[in-house]
Order: structure tokens, then sequence, then C-alpha cells
């Protein structure tokens, strides 16, 4: 027999941040919970090949994920989906999951204390099939049809032309929000679209590192807070405040390590960074990426009461824009 083409590389398709479709127009709309996690394209061949929004193959950081192809039994597919931990509460952690994105190789204790799920929400390739001009309706058909529910897989409920329920779930299992999919719409790779609209009742926002303040009494010798930046229209990077709350002793640990090598002379800021943010500041390369949570963003345009809630490998700093 020929050998098969190789699976399509596929990026995936990205959200709007906005509000939930009018309630009349809500029939034309699938509702999905909003998952805490790291979003990633599982390709399932001979074996199982995990990547991230930046392109990095994670198959061996999760290899809970390599079970998808026993699963499949033989068949060929490119999944969307998210990569979630649990945490003490028994719903998906972010913080949770701090503890396996870095680690390349996890050991058994690791993979025990902090097992790792991922949630398919889409199929893209099956089978030979290109699926991306399909419409939501038919991917989803085709997606339930691989009955993926394995002890490290799942494909979660979606809601059809009841955003309110939606919102009311996501409320209750303590998610970020939900995601409206326009149920006649193609999957766009790589593209920011208006068929999807992310829709959070918990605000998050995605920060560039660009500096660090010491810091004082208990936090002295380590990091105090770290200066954040995001990219205006122009694609500047446009400093938004600090943040200096949410952090463990090991996360400030990490961060020093991962930013000693990144210091540089001047801000990387677009405009000058008012004088009580920059005495004393040491700045960096702006690389790293990270999220915040956050009440409201000032007039003047910084975050009002972020707290941190950890780096964001999956994310390019160019990426990094202000989410109203």
């Amino acid at each position: 027999m020929p050998e098969a083409d190789p699976l399509p590389f596929v990026r995936p398709m990205l959200a709007t941040a906005g509000e939930l479709p009018p309630a009349d127009r809500q029939e034309a709309w699938a509702f999905e919970m909003k998952w805490d996690g790291v979003r990633a394209v599982v390709y399932v061949d001979d074996g199982v090949r995990v990547l991230t929004r930046t392109d990095r193959e994670v198959s061996a950081t999760y290899p809970e994920v390599r079970g998808l192809a026993d699963a499949l039994a033989g068949r060929r597919a490119v999944l969307d989906g998210e990569l979630v931990a649990l945490g003490e509460s028994g719903r998906p952690s972010f913080e949770a999951l701090q503890a396996r994105m870095h680690v390349q190789r996890p050991a058994p204790a690791l993979l025990s204390a902090v097992p790792v799920s991922f949630l398919a929400f889409d199929v893209l390739h099956l089978d030979g099939e290109r699926l991306l001009s399909s419409a939501y309706d038919e991917r989803r058909a085709v997606l339930e049809g691989l009955g993926l529910d394995g002890p490290h897989w799942a494909t979660p409920p979606a809601f059809e032309g009841d955003g309110a329920s939606a919102v009311e779930v996501s409320r209750q299992q303590g998610l970020e929000g939900v995601l409206a999919k326009r149920r006649a719409s193609a999957y766009t790779p790589g593209r920011r679209s208006r068929d999807w609209v992310k829709v959070k009742h918990v605000r998050m926002q995605e920060v560039v590192v660009g500096g660090w303040s010491p810091g004082e009494g208990n936090r002295s010798g380590r990091i105090g807070a770290l200066l954040l930046g995001v990219h205006d229209d122009e694609g500047r990077l446009v400093f938004a405040g600090n943040v200096g709350t949410g952090f463990s002793v090991r996360a400030l640990d990490d961060l020093a390590a991962r930013l000693a090598p990144l210091e540089r002379a001047t801000p990387p800021f677009a405009e000058a960074v008012p004088r009580t943010h920059a005495r004393g500041a040491r700045w960096v390369e702006p690389t790293l990426v990270g999220e915040v949570g956050f009440g409201e963003w000032t007039r003047e345009g910084r975050l009002r009461h972020p707290t941190w809630r950890g780096l964001r490998p999956d994310k390019e700093p160019g990426d990094v824009v202000r989410e109203d």
C-alpha cells in the first residue's frame, strides 16, 4: 500500500474578546467553556505530537496525551484543544498546571501528583480528509463521533443556542468564561476571527515582563514586583503597570533565574515609565510572557489590582495586546 500523506501543519484559530451575541441571535452560535490551561494542536498518526501556539513540541512534557494513539485505534487525526490540570477543587487550575509547564520530562511522582488531560474541542483533519472548510457543526459531529473519553482525554459538551446557560455553568465551575462559536463558520488557521468570541466574567490579561523592582521586608533579596507591558495599535510595547501579588516563593525564585540573563540597561517600553515605578527598577529584554487577573483598566492604561497567575511559554511577546 502507498504511504499516507503526512498530516498537515495547522496553527490554531484564535478568538476575539467580546460579549455574548444578542439572545435573539444565539441560535446561530454554540457555546463552550473557556478552559484554564494551555492551547494545543495534537497530531495523531503512528505516534502523537503535541504543539503549542508557539509551535513548541511538548509531547514529552505531557506524556499522558500519547494514549490518544491507542484510543483512536489507527485513525489519523489533527485535534485542537486545551491541556488542563485539576486543582484541589477538582476544577481546571492554571496554577496547578504551572508545575508541569516547564518540566521537559516529568518524573513519575510529578505525573501522579499533577495529572494533565487534553480536552478536544475541534477536529481539523481525519483519515486524509481536511475539515478546515467544513462548518463548525459538521466538525463538531465528526469530533463527537470519535468517542474521545479516556483517562487523560475528553470532548467537553457544547451548548447550542443557549449562551446564558453556558455562562452560568462556567461561573459554577469557577472558570474564566465561555467561547461563542458561530455554527456555520469554517476553521481559519492562525487567524483571530470574530466567528469565535471569548466572553470572560473573570478578567485576564496577557502581559510582557519588561523589568522588576527589588523587594522589601520579607521580600528583601527577591523580586518585589514585575513591571508589565502590552502592545498598542502601532505595535509598540507600552507600560501597563506592575504586579506584586500572587507569587509563591518558588515562583519568585524561578522568575529571578529566568530574568537574570535578560537584563539590559534601558527600559524596553516605548514611552517613559513613571518615576514611582522606574526608581530602582531592573530592566530586562521583553521576551517573557505572563498572565494576570485584574479589576479594570485605568484611564492611564494601567492594570488596576493585578494578581500574577503565571508564565505563558505558549504565547509569543508580539501577540500580547490589550484585551478590552
